[in-house]
């Protein structure tokens, strides 16, 4: 069997050096709607937003209200959904989500993103070898970094936050975003691979029925890799120079 034609990149935590930045900007949220239920005496004093656990297992990877409404069950906090245009605030799911998109603003206002070293020569490899490549992300910032960080031009699709909520596409871990990744590339996913740091993206992957999953750890961590695993990767690498290894060394 052939290696995979194509690859759809995640771009959070694999091209970009961003994921830090959202998990801040989560804790910045979700804390500071923790002291405000508190001084309004409408909760109780709880433990800060865990930027570690918390943030692997419940918000990484998803659109920024199922981020929020995956966290604000996990702590057993019922908000009404409100709408999507409610202003940063702690009275409904949409209002804490916009709390996040106000502090990640405000974190890229204080400098660009950078992308990880390995990720251009990566790229420009599998485009030698004459593999597809695409970007998908939840987030609506996706585009515009990675033109900032000189990648856009790399990728022969483009699916970011802006295009899901236009075409309606559910976030992950429902595999939408990855399919219409891969159909922009005119690849079937039982021909391509998914590139993901996720927990909820690696889970998407699976779904979507690609032919590979590929988990990245770039921490080192034991534990992250068997978390990435058991949610259905195939293997798990710590950069993006061994994917082009495993899906180039399987060509013929």
């Amino acid at each position: 069997m052939t290696g995979p034609g194509a690859v759809v990149f995640d771009t959070d935590g694999v091209l970009l050096d961003s994921a830090p930045l959202h998990a801040a900007a989560w804790k910045t949220a979700f804390d500071g709607c923790l002291a405000f239920w508190a001084e309004a005496g409408s909760g109780s004093r709880r433990r800060p937003f865990d930027v570690e656990g918390e943030y692997r297992e419940l918000v990484d990877g998803k659109p920024r209200y199922d981020g929020a409404l995956a966290w604000l069950s996990a702590r057993a906090m019922d908000l009404p959904p409100g709408a999507p245009g409610d202003p940063p605030g702690c009275g409904t799911v949409w209002a804490v989500a916009a709390r996040k998109e106000q502090a990640f603003s405000r974190i890229l206002d204080a400098g660009a993103v950078k992308a990880f070293e390995d990720a251009a020569p990566a790229l420009r490899a599998l485009r030698t070898e004459r593999v597809r490549c695409a970007a998908a992300s939840s987030s609506r910032h996706a585009r515009a970094l990675l033109e900032a960080a000189g990648l856009v031009n790399l990728f022969d699709a483009v699916v970011d936050g802006t295009d899901a909520a236009r075409l309606g596409l559910a976030g992950k871990p429902d595999p939408a975003l990855f399919l219409e990744a891969s159909a922009r590339l005119g690849v079937a996913p039982r021909d391509a691979a998914v590139v993901e740091d996720a927990l909820a993206g690696v889970d998407a992957g699976r779904r979507g029925g690609f032919r590979l999953v590929v988990g990245i750890e770039r921490a080192g961590n034991p534990d992250a890799a068997k978390a990435l695993v058991a949610r259905g990767a195939d293997m798990v690498v710590a950069d993006l120079l061994a994917v082009v290894e495993k899906v180039c060394g399987a060509r013929p």
